[in-house]
């Protein structure tokens, strides 16, 4: 068995890698920021090690002698590049991480990037991994940091680093301990807090199934491609009808328009932050909701053997491991 290290080992789709790994009977290093441990925190064969992955020695420390690195660690937006520390996490810091995944000799690493590292338009056309990235000044913060982030991990590639890419679409799924904004809507609609739903559509994939695709891409993934990790397209009605049909608590009747959502969105996020809350949605996230309607996971399904579950048994689970942790 291998000795691994996992960046942003405390959130999501970290969690359940790490949960993982453990299960394959790996020795796992998780890097900590600010001392936390997430879910991972009470399983045997994991070591936290506490660092940053802006600061190259502790990333010297925390590689030295880990045979393979899956880098999550990323600094999430839907709301600007939050005084410039999206890019620092998720430009610089991925860079970092590679460079010094190079300089130490760890034997492979696979990359998180994003769907949204890919321009999104035209949204009527098949996206894949050939889609050009969103490097340009007017794509989304983080949706730039995402692709920019890429493109300094594959400098490091050119220069002899073994890393495969992996793209997840919009991840779902239990053990979604924090929760994450995704998992605060499910609990919003559980507890009928939502007035109404947005007339958006997303690809949706549950972050077991990430996992087991990174797990795939580390095993059979070609040094220096890129995998979109996705699940199933479905409108934000179709999978607030799920969430009704798992928990029997009637969703909103009311569905915004797009045209209203981008009016009404702003004025209620601006009065969210006055009263200290994180807003559910922002006009980047209305523009998320907006984008490609054709998602494609065709290389990873003929190369790595990754089948993404019906998101219907995704959402049945998220409830259940809710119930069974005290959320509901």
């Amino acid at each position: 068995m291998a000795t691994i290290a996992v960046t942003g080992g405390t959130g999501h789709i970290g969690g359940v890698l790490v949960h993982r790994l453990v299960e394959l009977g790996h020795d796992v290093r998780v890097l900590s920021y600010k001392g936390e441990r997430g879910l991972s925190a009470d399983l045997p064969n994991v070591q936290f090690i506490d660092g940053d992955i802006r600061d190259r020695d502790s990333l010297r420390g925390f590689l030295d002698g880990a045979e393979q690195l899956f880098h999550l660690a990323a600094q999430i937006s839907i709301d600007g590049d939050l005084g410039g520390l999206v890019p620092a996490i998720n430009v610089d810091g991925a860079a970092a991480v590679a460079e010094t995944a190079l300089e130490i000799g760890v034997g492979r690493m696979v990359h998180f990037a994003s769907i949204h590292a890919f321009d999104q338009h035209p949204t009527n056309e098949p996206l894949d991994e050939t889609r050009q990235r969103a490097t340009a000044g007017h794509h989304l913060a983080y949706d730039q940091s995402k692709a920019l982030g890429e493109l300094r991990v594959r400098e490091v590639i050119a220069r002899g680093l073994d890393a495969v890419i992996v793209h997840p679409t919009g991840v779902i799924g239990p053990m979604d301990a924090e929760p994450s904004r995704m998992g605060r809507v499910w609990l919003d609609l559980y507890h009928r807090r939502l007035p109404a739903l947005v007339d958006g559509h997303f690809n949706w994939v549950d972050a077991r199934d990430v996992v087991e695709g990174a797990l795939a891409a580390m095993e059979k993934g070609r040094t220096g491609e890129s995998y979109i990790l996705g699940g199933h397209h479905h409108s934000v009605t179709t999978i607030a009808d799920m969430a009704e049909a798992a928990t029997g608590v009637k969703r909103p009747g009311f569905v915004t328009p797009m045209p209203l959502a981008r009016i009404f969105v702003p004025l209620q996020a601006a009065f969210d932050k006055a009263r200290g809350k994180i807003p559910v949605n922002t006009s980047e996230a209305l523009k998320a909701l907006s984008g490609n309607r054709d998602m494609r996971i065709d290389k990873a399904r003929q190369e790595l053997g990754y089948n993404p579950r019906p998101t219907e048994d995704s959402v049945r689970d998220i409830y259940a491991w809710f119930e069974q942790n005290g959320y509901l």
